[in-house]
């Protein structure tokens, strides 16, 4: 058979056979991975000095100290003597794939998708891996008041975007609206040329908005009265009925509160993303409930709007009341080298417990997914990482990283320890998916 075959056909044919032996080998080995000695730091609860973890296929089995946790017969065991176990890093604002989404034709695109645009096998995807990240929102850019929807990724195996993306109970694709002001998209003609003009499109779209979803309700039952379709508006509507939460670039603390008067008129839900200013109106954000998605950089420069940016930001916020996170808004931030913001908000006065909530389950709560990761409980997702020491230390590595129960990364693998040092080769694009054939992590 082999024989009558072409060279290419039979590499392919030989490929898919690996490929299914191989696939069929993990399928049928669901033994559970037991992790022993670490100091596990659950988010969720006390810190466990000597810790075991326990998982199985895609969930958390257990965790605890040795004396509380029964290890399954038959578990792969794993020692993790001296390390440091915790969840998987979670980034509120990533721009990794390229999920560039609007165009230059105007200022409020609230129909395109972020979904549309993402290259599934851009390196930064292995960077992100390699800096314990597990979970992104990914948004296009900010020069656009209303810039389409975002995305929720894990960093599974993908051959093409569908393969990252989270889904509600319902299968649906799980995303939130990504809006900004402030200079971004203040812009000659179509584009608002003051902030005022900025607030007034925006509110007037959402007028629209709650136009179209009237007429939907009353159209209920009788599809030849609804309204044509329209992509914009049905975004808007989901934000409306808050479905989806608006991811909101802002710097300025004037242009934080249009964000909040915005969100009060029109009750939608929201996060901060940057707030530069925030620590000038800490009180009025926590006042209104809203969350912050807070950006440290450790080098100067950037926008003039952001000139009053403080490490002091995370623990103003904090002390204020107001839920608190960071993102890389890679590049911004290397993903590589996300636990510094962390660390700069401790080393400037931010609680510890804080500081390791910020970039875990603060993050899940602002995406809505705090009951499947951003702590380590039992039924919630094998996301972790394993370090070398403690998080918020500079010398600290990333060793692992697991998404589902799967090892992601694995610094002493010499192709992932090239994408976590840089070099020749390490920021080149190609396939995020683990094929046997091509070594296969267990």
């Amino acid at each position: 058979m082999l024989s009558s075959l072409t060279r290419t056909s039979r590499f392919r044919w030989l490929f898919g056979v690996a490929f299914a032996l191989c696939g069929a080998a993990v399928v049928a080995d669901d033994r559970a991975h037991v992790f022993v000695g670490a100091k596990i730091l659950p988010i969720e609860g006390d810190d466990i000095p000597l810790g075991v973890l326990v998982i199985r296929g895609k969930k958390i089995l257990a965790l605890g100290s040795s004396e509380s946790v029964k290890i399954p017969v038959n578990a792969v065991r794993h020692n993790v003597e001296g390390r440091t176990i915790m969840p998987g890093l979670i980034c509120t604002h990533s721009h990794v794939g390229g999920p560039w989404a609007g165009d230059s034709a105007g200022p409020l695109q609230p129909g395109v998708r972020s979904l549309d645009s993402i290259n599934v096998r851009d390196s930064g995807f292995r960077r992100a891996l390699a800096g314990g990240l597990t979970t992104l929102n990914l948004m296009s850019g900010s020069g656009h008041l209303i810039g389409g929807r975002t995305i929720y990724v894990k960093l599974r195996p993908a051959e093409v975007v569908e393969d990252f993306v989270i889904r509600d109970d319902e299968g649906a694709v799980m995303g939130g609206l990504k809006m900004a002001n402030g200079t971004n998209s203040m812009k000659g003609a179509p584009f608002p040329g003051t902030r005022g003009k900025s607030a007034a499109l925006v509110r007037q779209k959402l007028i629209q908005a709650e136009e179209y979803r009237r007429k939907l309700l009353k159209s209920a039952g009788n599809p030849a009265a609804r309204p044509a379709r329209d992509l914009g508006l049905e975004t808007l509507v989901e934000v409306l009925e808050g479905r989806r939460v608006v991811h909101h670039h802002t710097h300025r603390h004037d242009d934080i509160m249009t964000v909040l008067r915005l969100a009060n008129e029109f009750k939608f839900r929201v996060v901060l993303h940057h707030v530069s200013e925030g620590w000038k109106v800490a009180k009025q954000i926590a006042a209104a409930g809203v969350p912050c998605s807070v950006i440290l950089v450790d080098s100067p420069g950037g926008k003039l709007e952001a000139i009053d940016m403080i490490y002091q930001t995370g623990r103003i916020l904090e002390e204020a009341g107001a839920l608190v996170s960071f993102h890389t808004d890679d590049y911004i931030t290397d993903s590589r080298l996300f636990l510094r913001s962390p660390a700069l908000a401790v080393r400037a006065g931010m609680s510890r417990e804080g500081a390791l909530k910020s970039v875990t389950l603060a993050g899940a709560q602002m995406l809505d997914l705090a009951d499947r990761v951003g702590s380590l409980k039992p039924g919630k997702d094998a996301d972790f990482i394993i370090l070398d020491g403690d998080p918020l230390s500079v010398y600290t590595k990333v060793l692992e990283t697991w998404v589902e129960g799967r090892r992601r990364f694995d610094r002493s693998d010499p192709e992932d320890r090239l994408f976590a040092v840089g070099g020749y080769g390490g920021g080149r694009d190609g396939a995020t998916g683990d094929y046997c054939c091509l070594g296969e992590r267990k």
